[in-house]
């Protein structure tokens, strides 16, 4: 009977130890990156140009340090594409990582005679019919002369690419004189499809009139009808000298596709409080959308983005979450959430371009209008997190 009764209580001792640490698992997911920021000389004065709001949630961490990151799902993994030399690429199991590097796109210098030609800035990967396109830009911070560049394989195991040269090039070079390309910049590309006629498009631009979507040709290596392209604006900030619109994203969820950009002082900040923009005038993470894939798009109040719209979805937080930008959006199925990922800063850790990071979160969506979130809220069973860690709580309690 002892023995019974000793069986039958290490047997609760065991179980409520099992939830504990599913709980503690559950609250981990829904905290990470809640890091106190530190003190430094001037964090005072940095109390001034960083939002405080506790509105928006912080950040799941991904563990690597990444510029303009840039995700692929694949076969099971996760594969990181970002800025540097010859484009390296990371492969992981889960978004938070750990992070393996397995090699690079190019492996040597671009073909392309642009800029920093070994460093190329933010890739943007995608699958179509057993090939994989990563769409590059070689350019010089501050400057119209540049390219968007391709490169293509089929298979990430660390396999030789393919250098295609440039798709199109703006300052410079062949096409260059020809509109859009003689006023924009080719800068931050990505890719989407339209979901009833599969034409796939390129986006791209930056400060140099807004952002632009361009018809690709079928082989994804070139545009529709280079010497008189169907190019559409998608963004711009009328009567202002300078236009911080950047690193555009497109998704499709439901019906609408949206038009996802940053906006405001990316990188540079230095090591003095000077270096910093006005509250609100650094990198924030905006969205319009439309039923249309060329649009026009209108943010949540209706504005136009060309008219300079776009509804802010993340920005600086809790003093610890500093400019966060360089976005992108993993499509999710019945399962599981869209996810927003995106560079940004830690106060806690520095503010050179260098120290940026990848975060993540879910989204889910109010009207149409996607929001962040920490919890996954859906992606185990449809049931959210913090109602499985009540469970978990009531039955650790009962037994």
């Amino acid at each position: 009977m002892s023995g019974s009764n000793s069986s039958s209580s290490s047997g609760r001792s065991m179980l409520r130890t099992l939830i504990l640490v599913l709980a503690t698992t559950l609250i981990g997911v829904n905290s990470v990156g809640a890091t106190p920021a530190t003190q430094s000389s001037w964090t005072s004065a940095l109390s001034q140009v960083y939002e405080t709001t506790d509105r928006l949630p912080l950040p799941n961490l991904g563990n690597i340090v990444a510029h303009d990151p840039n995700i692929v799902q694949h076969d099971g993994n996760y594969y990181l594409f970002k800025g540097g030399h010859h484009v390296p690429i990371f492969k992981s199991d889960n978004l938070n990582g750990p992070w393996e590097k397995i090699g690079t796109v190019l492996d040597q210098n671009s073909i392309i005679d642009v800029g920093n030609r070994s460093r190329p800035w933010a890739p943007t990967t995608i699958y179509r019919d057993g090939m994989f396109y990563c769409y590059y830009t070689l350019s010089t911070h501050g400057k119209r002369n540049s390219a968007i560049g391709v490169a293509t394989t089929n298979k990430l195991d660390g396999s030789p690419w393919n250098d295609h040269g440039a798709v199109i090039r703006t300052g410079k070079g062949p096409g260059s004189d020809i509109h859009p390309f003689s006023e924009t910049n080719a800068i931050d590309a990505s890719f989407i499809m339209d979901q009833n006629s599969n034409k796939s498009y390129l986006n791209y631009g930056s400060f140099w009139h807004g952002i632009w979507q361009l018809p690709l040709a079928d082989d994804l290596l070139s545009i529709e009808s280079p010497e008189n392209p169907d190019a559409v604006q998608l963004t711009f900030i009328p009567n202002q000298k300078i236009r911080p619109q950047e690193g555009s994203w497109m998704s499709y969820h439901d019906g609408y596709y949206y038009v996802w950009f940053s906006q405001g002082k990316c990188c540079k900040f230095g090591e003095s409080e000077h270096d910093f923009p006005a509250r609100g005038r650094e990198y924030n993470i905006r969205v319009g959308r439309s039923r249309d894939i060329r649009g026009p798009f209108k943010d949540k109040d209706g504005e136009s983005l060309v008219e300079g719209g776009g509804t802010i979805v993340y920005a600086s937080n809790h003093g610890i979450v500093y400019a966060p930008g360089g976005l992108g959006v993993l499509a999710g199925n019945d399962s599981s959430r869209d996810i927003l990922y995106y560079h940004y800063l830690n106060t806690s850790i520095g503010f050179k371009d260098g120290d940026a990071h990848l975060g993540w979160n879910w989204l889910t969506y109010e009207d149409g209008w996607p929001e962040v979130t920490t919890d996954s809220a859906g992606a185990i069973f449809g049931i959210p997190s913090w109602l499985y860690l009540s469970i978990l709580l009531c039955f650790w309690l009962y037994i």
